[in-house]
Parts: C-alpha cells; sequence; structure tokens
C-alpha cells in the first residue's frame, strides 16, 4: 500500500512546488522570453553576421569602391574638351565674320540707293526746270540781240525799239542765267553742246541733215537746243544738224 507522499506518485502540491521553484527555459505565462534564451540568440546572430562578413569576397572595381583615375586618361579628356571650346569659339567667330559682311554690304548697298534715289530727284526736278532755262537763255539772246553793252546808250535797233539808258535788263537776265546754270552745276548737271563732234545717237536727236563739202558725215554742223545729262546719265539730248 503506497501512501500519497511516496516517491512513485508525488502529490499535486509537490508537484507545483516543483514548477514555480525551478527556471523554465521557454516563454513565461506573461509572453516574455526568458533573458538568458534572448542573450544566447544575440550572442550567435553576432558571430554568425562577423563569419559572413569575413568570409564575403572583395568587391569588384566599380562596384562599391571608387575606380582610379589614369593621369593620361584625364589629360586626355581635358584636351578634347579644350579642342571642342576651340572647334565652337572658330564657328561664333565666323558667324560674327559673316553678320559683319552681311552688315557691311547691307550698308554699301543702302548708301548706293540712297545716291539712285536723291539723283533720280534732282533729275526729276531738273526735267521741270529746263523748259524754264530754255526760255530764259531766248530772252538773254533777243536782249542782248537788241540792247547795248553795259553803260552804253542805246543804239541802232535798241533805240528803234524804244529802248534808252544802259542795257541793265539784258544784265540782269544773263546773270540770273548764269546762277541757274551754276545751281544746277553745284547738283551734277551740266549742259552740252556737241558741235563738231561725231554723233552718238545715245547723246543727240538729229534735228535735221545738211550735206557740207569738206565735211564727214555724221558730224554735228549746229545745235538747235543743248543737252543736259546728270554725271554720265542723259537728262535730254542735244538737239543737233548733222552733215549728211
Amino acid at each position: 500500500m503506497t501512501t500519497p507522499w511516496s516517491s512513485e506518485e508525488p502529490s499535486a502540491a509537490a508537484a507545483g512546488e516543483s514548477e514555480q521553484d525551478s527556471p523554465a527555459e521557454g516563454p513565461l505565462d506573461d509572453g516574455v522570453e526568458d533573458p538568458a534564451g534572448f542573450d544566447r540568440k544575440r550572442a550567435t546572430a553576432a558571430a554568425a553576421y562577423g563569419k559572413a562578413i569575413h568570409n564575403a569576397p572583395a568587391p569588384e572595381p566599380g562596384e562599391g569602391a571608387a575606380e582610379a583615375i589614369d593621369p593620361e586618361q584625364q589629360v586626355q579628356s581635358d584636351i578634347e574638351e579644350l579642342s571642342a571650346k576651340a572647334d565652337l569659339a572658330d564657328e561664333y567667330l565666323l558667324i560674327a565674320q559673316r553678320t559683319q559682311a552681311d552688315f557691311e554690304n547691307y550698308r554699301k548697298r543702302a548708301a548706293r540707293d540712297a545716291a539712285l534715289a536723291q539723283d533720280r530727284g534732282i533729275a526729276k526736278l531738273a526735267r521741270e526746270l529746263l523748259p524754264a532755262i530754255d526760255n530764259l537763255e531766248r530772252a538773254v539772246q533777243a536782249a542782248s540781240a537788241y540792247g547795248a553793252p553795259a553803260g552804253a546808250p542805246a543804239t541802232g535797233q535798241a533805240a528803234e525799239a524804244g529802248l534808252v539808258g544802259d542795257t541793265q535788263i539784258v544784265d540782269g537776265l544773263k546773270l540770273v542765267h548764269a546762277e541757274v546754270l551754276a545751281a544746277l552745276g553745284r547738283a551734277g548737271i551740266e549742259p552740252f553742246s556737241p558741235i563738231g563732234e561725231q554723233f552718238d545717237p545715245q547723246h543727240h536727236e538729229a534735228v535735221a541733215q545738211n550735206r557740207v563739202e569738206g565735211t564727214a558725215p555724221g558730224t554735228v554742223l549746229e545745235v538747235y537746243q543743248q543737252g543736259y545729262r546728270l554725271r554720265e546719265t542723259v537728262l535730254r539730248p542735244a538737239r543737233v544738224l548733222v552733215a549728211a
């Protein structure tokens, strides 16, 4: 007969005391791990990490390690960069030269166009004034035919026409005619009278022909109306008599 306190069947009370007195390796009833077991796991993990780092292969060039720069390659790279900049500077210089040449051509063309426009304006005004100049010249010639020298009394035809005194009117007409021609000359316009020259259809207008002994055909014998030109441009051809 065995007692409740025999060694073969321990009592519940004894079993409970034994569980409370002996430390448990597993988790406690409140869910917190055992401190001793946690320290052992941490030490094991640290040892495994150190072993893995120690046995890891060396990184390849360019993978995590800065690749060493070759000085020769660096110099070559700098030369190529400077060469590219020099080519770009030459291109900009060429563009600037072309722009300057275009501007110079534009300036010359604008000056030439302005000069041509000015000549056209002068020529237009001169063509309008030429008939008045012709009439003024005829008046001078007519007054000279009936007048007398300056300061001398009127005689002959002048006296018959009723002109008395000196020829101040004739002198005044001559002065006005000379001033008008001088003004035209300052503008580049000049008259021309091609007596004795060879007939040129670009500068002369033949009004009539006359056979004259000893004169070569085509020679200008007489000028009925003076011609006018602006530099090299003929404003009005001279009306002439040509030898046949």
